[in-house]
């Protein structure tokens, strides 16, 4: 099976992450962006729906089984690399000419969260899986793009606590705060309301796309502008014996 595949519902394009629990490495980041490329090769395609298959998770996030590796082989070019791909990735959700929908059937822990928060909309199961930023627990850092676009989708308040706290939201705690449309019963019913919502968008791509432009500009500038000293890898700093800066910060 397919790490991500897709499957066309009239007008709109199911995006399935295929692989358990949907973990960020490299070739997870390539099989998203190639395949979200293809469903925009659609001109048929009006909405796009990004779910999981697996029964328990939407996304946790970082590979961090891939990352302890790449850390332990000191293959910081190869993290930057990542890094980079991976930003694409959620910058493609943020920008699609077509209105991006997550359909968050499980957990979405870190950059799970972060990813269905770069979607347009979220409907969420409400019988089971969380919501949350462990990262304050695993000495991991947010960048600084990342901060802004998950401050559209939430109480700027709601996101701090979460932040420091790592906490756990439920569907439920989230419709309070607006963060997702819907909170629905089991996952079937989450996919089914998703897919219903995509199908009520016929907009012009053109027409959105120059939105997106206009509005997720300080988004953009700040993926471009400051994620970039986060993200690069900078050698004088190994050789002076400090870890890049992208690395856990955890002690």
């Amino acid at each position: 099976m397919a790490i991500v595949e897709w499957k066309k519902d009239e007008t709109v394009a199911i995006m399935i992450m295929n692989n358990g629990e949907n973990r960020h490495n490299p070739e997870w980041a390539e099989a998203m962006l190639a395949t979200y490329e293809e469903i925009l090769a659609d001109k048929e395609i009006k909405a796009i729906v990004l779910t999981s298959s697996d029964p328990k998770n939407f996304s946790l996030g970082v590979d961090l089984g891939w990352m302890m590796k790449a850390q332990q082989a000191q293959d910081f070019p190869g993290i930057s690399k990542w890094l980079y791909r991976n930003g694409e990735v959620f910058r493609a959700m943020l920008m699609s000419p077509v209105p991006t929908i997550a359909a968050i059937t499980g957990h979405a822990f870190g950059n799970g969260a972060m990813l269905a928060g770069a979607c347009d909309f979220r409907f969420m199961r409400s019988d089971r899986g969380y919501f949350c930023f462990p990262e304050v627990d695993l000495g991991i850092q947010f960048a600084p793009s990342m901060i802004e676009w998950m401050k559209r989708i939430m109480p700027y308040h709601l996101f701090i606590r979460m932040k420091w706290t790592g906490e756990k939201m439920s569907a439920a705690e989230l419709e309070k705060y607006n963060v997702i449309l819907k909170a629905c019963p089991d996952a079937e019913s989450t996919l089914k309301e998703a897919i219903a919502f995509g199908k009520t968008f016929n907009k012009s791509r053109n027409t959105l796309a120059e939105m997106k432009r206009r509005t997720y500009k300080h988004i953009i500038d700040k993926m471009e502008k400051e994620d970039p000293e986060y993200f690069d890898y900078k050698p004088e700093q190994v050789k002076e014996g400090k870890p890049p800066i992208f690395m856990f910060t955890q002690g």
